[in-house]
């Protein structure tokens, strides 16, 4: 498959579910049972994530404005609020953003070039996102790893999905969130008995893969993949005046979906499955 890295399998692949700031900061929309000590153990497991060079799929929940939600929680991660946005630790060094549009058409080998991929969620089954089940059904992966929000509805729903696609599943437990303590037991103990291997922090962290994947030592900024096409998303650097005061630069509109740009955005460029790639030259973070 195109997404083998280097003619080998993966030997274990993190699934990032939902880590985002309505979840995890303390003004969210509907901050997670826990808050503090589940960050902590977030971040143990990205920094576990970093050292190993293992890659990443993380979901990220949307919803739009006013729409009708079957969910006890309020309105959240609604489309272009920052509370929709992942929490700053959680972005690797290397991402690309998977936008969903209900078509198959997503490059396979995503993993030659980012340690991390990000596909939007707007159901509480992942893998209802056609172009998520087909990258995750191809990828020759040996093991899942799920942590994240919550327990009782999107990480349950991750981990029997990929059970059913007869994945080998294990999840953190204690990097993963809750809203209802009984609910997320009941999840427990349903994916206990399915056969899905529940595991702790210090438990997963004490392993080590056998051979770090390295990817480029490019930085991608913020990219977006529509229809199988990338897009930059990156945006020039801040500037500041004598004063000390933000200068407020307009956003471009050059760079199109097929791959081309106008050039006005900062960085070198490269290429990608055809398509033209900003970036801004920064080494990636470790």
């Amino acid at each position: 498959m195109g997404s083998n890295i280097k003619g080998r399998q993966l030997p274990c692949v993190l699934m990032d579910v939902n880590t985002q700031n309505d979840f995890l900061r303390a003004d969210g929309a509907c901050p997670v049972a826990g808050r503090e000590d589940l960050i902590r153990s977030l971040r143990r497991m990205v920094a576990w994530a970093k050292r190993n060079h293992a890659p990443v799929i993380s979901s990220v929940d949307c919803h739009r404005d006013r729409e009708v939600r079957f969910t006890r929680l309020p309105p959240h991660c609604i489309d272009g609020t920052p509370g929709q946005q992942k929490i700053d630790f959680t972005l690797f060094g290397s991402y690309v953003k998977v936008e969903g549009d209900n078509t198959l058409v997503v490059p396979i080998d995503l993993f030659r070039n980012h340690q991390q991929v990000i596909f939007r969620k707007r159901t509480t089954d992942f893998l209802a996102n056609p172009k998520a089940d087909r990258f995750i059904s191809s990828l020759p992966a040996t093991n899942y790893v799920v942590y994240g929000l919550g327990i009782e509805g999107s990480v349950k729903s991750i981990a029997l999905g990929l059970l059913a696609r007869h994945k080998h599943v294990t999840v953190v437990v204690d990097a993963c969130g809750s809203w209802c303590a009984s609910d997320a037991e009941q999840a427990l103990r349903l994916m206990d008995a399915k056969g899905i291997e529940l595991t702790t922090v210090d438990q997963f962290v004490a392993n080590q893969l056998p051979r770090p994947i390295r990817y480029p030592r490019v930085r991608i900024g913020q990219v977006s993949l529509r229809n199988g096409m990338y897009a930059s998303l990156v945006r020039p650097p801040a500037m500041v005046d004598e004063n000390g005061e933000k200068i407020v630069v307009p956003k471009t509109n050059g760079q199109k979906l097929n791959g081309k740009s106008n050039g006005k955005a900062g960085g070198t460029s490269t290429r990608t499955d055809s398509a033209s790639v900003k970036t801004n030259g920064r080494p990636a973070r470790s």
